[in-house]
């Protein structure tokens, strides 16, 4: 058994259920169902029995409560006498963040950070993927979020990797099964983000594969406003999936762009020849630890979930 799991129990039993218990760990009701069941399985016996509309510990949950307890208490211990030992009691730590997606994948992390290491200040510096990319090789950053491709000066590791999907006006009509390529959009104008963010390049790349330049009618920086134009019928436009699914508030159509050249792949970078400080060091080490506990469910709050990064040396 690991330490996420005994985790995710004593949260159940401290909450009383299921559901309360997703307020503190960030995760779906069914994820915590699956782990509960997936540790009852692997101890061989129930740990929890309804009684009254609550859920009571059995003998075997109370057994496990308790060393539960412990261990987690030991893991704060050792991660108390890491910072001590790591020099992360004061300090600063300046990560830059896109401002299409980060909401969706950092808050939480961003927030377990702060948790860990109460003393270390962070400044966010929200930019385009290209803009900050400039601004970690100049070390005016320590890490960003980027997306690929990323220049030869910087290392970097994959965080998200999701389809783009096009906006549309309510009503317009669609080919195939809510699939379409670019080349459905060659007579469409487009609506662009602003100067700066790295899915610029990328979709007018794709364009010129599928033998057309786009006429583009306006550029914003910001999802919901790119939305609003989209259903006021203006033109049509390009979020990634996770943003998508994370709720469109417009009365707009999507389809999913079926361009395996065409992405968005998020990743966490530094300066290849930056001697990294103790705070950058133990926020890669906690997007590491996010991944490697639970892909689906990383970055908090979003619906599709990521591959496992890779490192790109």
């Amino acid at each position: 058994m690991d330490l996420r799991s005994l985790r995710v129990f004593v949260e159940v039993v401290r909450h009383g259920g299921f559901t309360a218990a997703t307020a503190t760990l960030f995760v779906s009701q069914s994820t915590v169902s699956k782990t509960i069941k997936q540790l009852e399985e692997e101890v061989g016996s129930a740990l929890l029995e309804r009684c009254d509309h609550e859920f009571v510990l059995t003998a075997t949950g109370e057994l496990v409560y308790r060393h539960a307890l412990s261990m987690l208490a030991e893991r704060e211990n050792l991660q108390a006498a890491l910072a001590e030992l790591q020099g992360l009691k004061r300090g600063r730590l300046r990560l830059g963040l896109s401002r299409l997606g980060s909401g969706l994948m950092f808050a939480r992390l961003v927030a377990e950070f702060h948790r860990r290491y109460p003393d270390i200040a962070l400044e966010l510096v929200e930019h385009g993927s290209l803009h900050l990319a400039d601004l970690l090789r100049d070390g005016e950053l320590e890490l960003a979020m980027c997306m690929l491709p990323i220049p030869d000066e910087l290392e970097w590791e994959l965080v998200h990797d999701e389809p783009l999907m096009a906006l549309l006006p309510a009503g317009r009509p669609l080919g195939g099964a809510g699939t379409s390529t670019l080349a459905d959009f060659a007579d469409s104008p487009f609506i662009l983000f602003e100067s700066g963010f790295a899915l610029n390049p990328q979709i007018l790349a794709a364009c010129r594969r599928h033998g057309f330049t786009p006429r583009i009618v306006a550029y914003s920086g910001q999802a919901e406003f790119i939305q609003a134009l989209v259903a006021a019928g203006i033109g049509v436009a390009f979020l990634p999936r996770l943003i998508v699914a994370a709720g469109v508030r417009a009365p707009i159509t999507c389809a999913l762009i079926e361009d395996e050249g065409l992405r968005w792949q998020m990743t966490l970078a530094w300066r290849r020849d930056a001697n990294l400080s103790p705070a950058a060091c133990a926020f890669r080490n906690l997007v590491r630890e996010a991944l490697s506990d639970d892909p689906v469910e990383v970055a908090a709050s979003i619906r599709k979930g990521p591959q496992r990064g890779r490192s790109h040396r």
